[in-house]
């Protein structure tokens, strides 16, 4: 993607969108060229940047149900593509639950855009057209939670029939369709539902919307992205936003930046489905003109289809719109031709889907069903020690090395009914067996015993053969600064991304 004009200084010229309605996609092939392709910083900060934003118009058309319900007329308006024409149903997922899966696609087209308005909005001039947004927008069963998946671009992949290849090339090779067919083959999710934005839209969504608020813990100020922008809350308009959303000129760079995306998502959200913005006439118009030109969907979105969506999301509340990406295991995995490219953690992947096939809501940070599970934490298992042998002191000695470790000891040692007990027992009530095995493994050569009349207390009763106390292994504390965003799958909701 060229970025010709991306370090210009001076001020933006004004945006002026050249009204057209989107071409099919090009059937293009993906180049194999076999040279190393990594494309310079600069390219990517503004590829990836700009990309997001094509998929922000699609939600706030999901999200603005009211909108939808009162202006049902508009859906012929819609540009229309056959996507699932040419699939064979062989292979593809069931439908499973009655929720709806969308695929959002943005493509970076600019084939209709003026030199004036690219120049504006320093997106570069490069031709032909390329799936640089992927996302999977799933309205579960009960119309009353909605959770967006991004799948990054550059994610190394197997394209049905044309082996692997970056996720965004099944776009090159067979449009729509083969987009479709690679992410349902990956993820095991059928689509319902196609969406494609034309990225030149998105400023004026925003402008029709009134402009969006957002909010910066500190000032930026990034020339390259025209942006020059002091800590606080701000009231931006569209081409603003764009340059919110598209700079990294932060100290976590890419982190803060997905940050910035979710949170301009989230305001045109609130503000899509804010009293004011449903009962002016003359904005809500504006809007729906906007974000009309801006969507190409499926033959099978309908104004039917459309206008019973719209109704049954009238009452979604921003708290039940979650953001998550694919989990990545590798940032840097060179490819076969000499690329960089994105390897998924497949294991997290397979539970993320499935809990997106299931209707079921986003579990953050949960381990994968292959990850071991995280051993009980000491201070949570309530012990007792008897001595079942006839070594005085025994019993006290036992206390105060399971106290020093980080143990319950909620009773002072006793003597068991025994003096010669010949192994050393672990008796637990019903359902506390891995409670009983972590404390097992503090006394070698011990048995489990199961107790019915115990009720939330492991009893250690000391045999002979106890002659080690084997501390348990605990992990490294987790370090302050560490958040929850480093996590395997991090998840946000649009309620938290908004200033307040």
């Amino acid at each position: 993607m060229s970025d010709d004009n991306a370090g210009r200084q001076g001020p933006p010229k004004e945006f002026r969108r050249k009204r057209s309605q989107p071409l099919p996609p090009d059937q293009r092939r993906s180049p194999r060229s076999g040279r190393v392709t990594v494309p310079p910083a600069a390219v990517r900060r503004r590829r990836t940047g700009l990309m997001v934003m094509g998929a922000l118009s699609t939600l706030v058309l999901l999200a603005s149900g009211t909108s939808w319900a009162i202006t049902g007329w508009m859906s012929g308006a819609l540009n229309r593509f056959d996507v699932f024409g040419a699939l064979s149903e062989d292979g593809r997922p069931q439908s499973g639950s009655g929720g709806l899966t969308f695929l959002v696609i943005g493509s970076d087209a600019r084939g209709e855009m003026s030199r004036e308005n690219q120049d504006a909005l320093s997106v570069g001039s490069a031709p032909g057209r390329r799936s640089d947004v992927i996302m999977l927008v799933r309205v579960n069963d009960d119309r009353d939670r909605v959770s967006v998946v991004g799948i990054p671009r550059d994610s190394w992949v197997d394209i049905p029939g044309e082996g692997e290849d970056k996720i965004n090339a099944a776009y090159a090779y067979g449009g729509p369709t083969m987009t479709v067919r690679t992410v349902e083959a990956l993820t095991d999710v059928r689509v319902d539902h196609y969406v494609e934005v034309d990225f030149e839209g998105f400023v004026d969504v925003v402008d029709a919307l009134g402009g969006i608020e957002v909010c910066l813990p500190e000032a930026i100020d990034d020339p390259k992205a025209h942006l020059d922008m002091a800590a606080g809350t701000h009231e931006v308009d569209g081409a603003e936003a764009l340059a919110f959303a598209r700079t990294r000129a932060t100290a976590r760079g890419d982190l803060d930046r997905i940050d910035r995306q979710q949170q301009v998502l989230s305001a045109m959200l609130d503000r899509a489905m804010s009293t004011e913005t449903l009962t002016d006439p003359a904005r809500l118009a504006a809007f729906l003109e906007s974000a009309l030109s801006s969507v190409t969907v499926d033959e099978g979105l309908d104004g039917s289809s459309l206008n019973e969506l719209a109704y049954q999301l009238r009452d979604l509340d921003l708290e039940e719109v979650t953001f998550t990406q694919v989990p990545i295991a590798d940032m840097n995995h060179w490819t076969p031709r000499g690329d960089v490219a994105l390897l998924w953690d497949e294991p997290a992947a397979r539970d993320l889907f499935a809990d997106v096939r299931a209707d079921r809501p986003i579990r953050e940070g949960e381990p994968s069903a292959d990850a071991s599970p995280e051993p009980p934490d000491p201070s949570d298992i309530r012990i007792s020690v008897f001595n079942g042998t006839a070594t005085p002191g025994l019993g006290a000695r036992t206390d105060r090395n399971l106290g020093q470790v980080g143990f319950d000891v909620i009773t002072p040692a006793a003597n068991w009914d025994r003096r010669d007990l010949a192994t050393t027992q672990i008796r637990h009530a019903p359902g506390d067996e891995a409670e009983a095995e972590f404390v097992s493994g503090v006394f070698p050569g011990s048995e489990l015993v199961e107790d019915r009349a115990l009720e939330d207390e492991v009893q250690v009763v000391l045999g002979f053969n106890y002659t080690t106390f084997n501390a348990p292994e605990l992990p490294e504390p987790t370090p302050e600064e560490t958040s929850a965003e480093d996590g395997p799958l991090a998840t946000t909701t649009a309620r938290e991304n908004i200033c307040g």
